[in-house]
């Protein structure tokens, strides 16, 4: 054998015996530094299936929160306790509450001279202590998570419960919060360090080898469209369109809106697991029962009560995690808020139509923008001019009245509506008055005999 060909098989013997340990040095870097919510959960998620794609062996998290949903942090623990690689965290700064949670699920936990660990209690909206069933559930988390890693589980669960006695650690009474020398010394952490190169150089991992996760512009627009006022705002745009589509015969350009904005709503809640199939389906049957009680069934009954009920409840429930009405497994106070955010949108919506409805109807600009049928003279349409003169003339409604639709005076076809709110094809009616491009007609039974 040539001394070519030897150095051939020895060049490719080394690329094949040293490839699976380069590979294996592998270190996937991922940052959570805002609240343990739907973002933190879907970013860890995506993040971690990148990890496994590329073959690393470590799995790095950078943490740095005052807490956040029960919920999202308990399905960051897990996917760390179930990892199949190494996993690290990284507190820098502080890991309260949901933070400490996940932090206590990895195989390694350093930590920023000067930081915090603990401080786990249930709190509401309000920072207030919630009841002894959130508390009792989140100790059972912390002491499994801490044994799972050979952690003290008392230790973890003085983090939750004040009635924990460790007096090396904390007075009795008062919840624990370890810095990080303390941390340190009881065993939680594995080393203080000063930042993350001190982190990498006590790791043993050299900083070429670390790939730092990207958030991705889709992610970014997720991330938008799930914040509380934006999502209030396309509630607005929902509600807004619904009304306009349905009061305003030939539309096409508020359904448009409402479609836009149901589509803007419910889909990055849904790619963050949090809008499920069954809480669109109340939502598009509340549409429905409104539509059915505006077309076909007179009056303002069961079908539109129940309607605004599935309406409301379907965007409220999208916003909030659950297990089909379980909210427990959601942080306490979410569902109040969000119903008080649909609530809101939607009188905010009421009170823009009773100011502005009209006036936008008839704008130049919004007319532009409506899909009209053409009225032609040859069948019986005419213009607005001299409707004055219709005042207390009978005739007959030729559509529907809900309230807006035509009546017939005289063999022509004029626009109005009912200021009775419901008039039914075929019923006589007469003019009360007249404003604008519209006549304003009741049934011919309340006409005035005086008339």
């Amino acid at each position: 054998m040539s001394k070519f060909t030897k150095s051939v098989l020895a060049f490719f013997l080394s690329f094949f015996v040293l490839l699976p340990f380069a590979i294996a040095q592998r270190v996937y870097k991922v940052d959570l530094k805002d609240e343990i919510g739907p973002n933190a959960w879907r970013t860890v998620n995506k993040a971690y299936s990148e990890a496994k794609m590329i073959q690393a062996s470590t799995f790095l998290v950078e943490l740095n929160t005052f807490g956040g949903a029960v919920n999202f942090a308990d399905s960051i623990r897990s996917k760390l306790l179930n990892a199949d690689m190494k996993t690290i965290v990284y507190i820098n700064n502080n890991a309260a509450s949901a933070g400490a949670l996940i932090s206590l699920a990895a195989d390694d936990i350093y930590m920023n001279k000067g930081g915090s660990l603990g401080a786990a209690s249930v709190v509401n909206q309000e920072g207030e202590i919630m009841p002894e069933k959130y508390q009792s559930y989140m100790r059972g988390l912390m002491r499994a998570t801490a044994e799972a890693k050979g952690r003290d589980a008392k230790i973890a669960e003085a983090f939750v419960d004040p009635e924990i006695s460790i007096p090396a650690l904390k007075p009795d009474g008062k919840l624990l919060t370890l810095t990080s020398s303390e941390a340190l010394k009881a065993g939680v952490i594995k080393a203080e360090v000063k930042n993350i190169e001190d982190l990498y150089q006590q790791a043993e991992i050299k900083s070429a080898d670390v790939i730092q996760h990207q958030i991705s512009i889709v992610d970014k627009i997720v991330a938008f469209l799930i914040n509380p006022m934006v999502s209030g705002f396309l509630v607005l745009g929902i509600i807004g369109g619904i009304y306009f589509e349905l009061q305003t015969p030939g539309i096409g350009f508020a359904l448009v809106v409402a479609l836009l904005s149901a589509a803007l709503f419910f889909a990055p809640l849904y790619l963050q697991g949090l809008a499920d199939n069954w809480e669109i389906a109340i939502f598009v049957a509340g549409v429905v029962l409104l539509v059915l009680e505006v077309f076909v069934i007179p009056g303002f009954g069961i079908a539109g009560v129940l309607g605004i009920i599935f309406v409301l409840c379907g965007l409220a429930f999208s916003m909030v995690d659950n297990d089909f009405l379980n909210f427990s497994v959601s942080k306490p106070g979410l569902l109040i808020n969000s119903f008080l955010i649909v609530i809101g949108a939607m009188l905010f919506s009421v009170v823009l139509m009773v100011l502005f409805g009209k006036n936008i109807l008839r704008s130049s600009a919004f007319r532009v923008l409506v899909l009209e049928d053409e009225q032609k003279s040859e069948i019986g349409y005419t213009s607005s001019q001299r409707k004055s003169d219709l005042i207390y003339k009978d005739g007959i409604a030729r559509t529907v009245l809900r309230p807006s639709g035509k009546i017939e005076i005289d063999g022509v076809w004029y626009d109005a509506v009912a200021l009775d709110g419901f008039i039914d094809v075929g019923e006589k009616v007469y003019v009360e008055k007249h404003e604008n491009y519209n006549l304003f007609v009741r049934k011919l039974s309340a006409k005035p005999m005086d008339t």
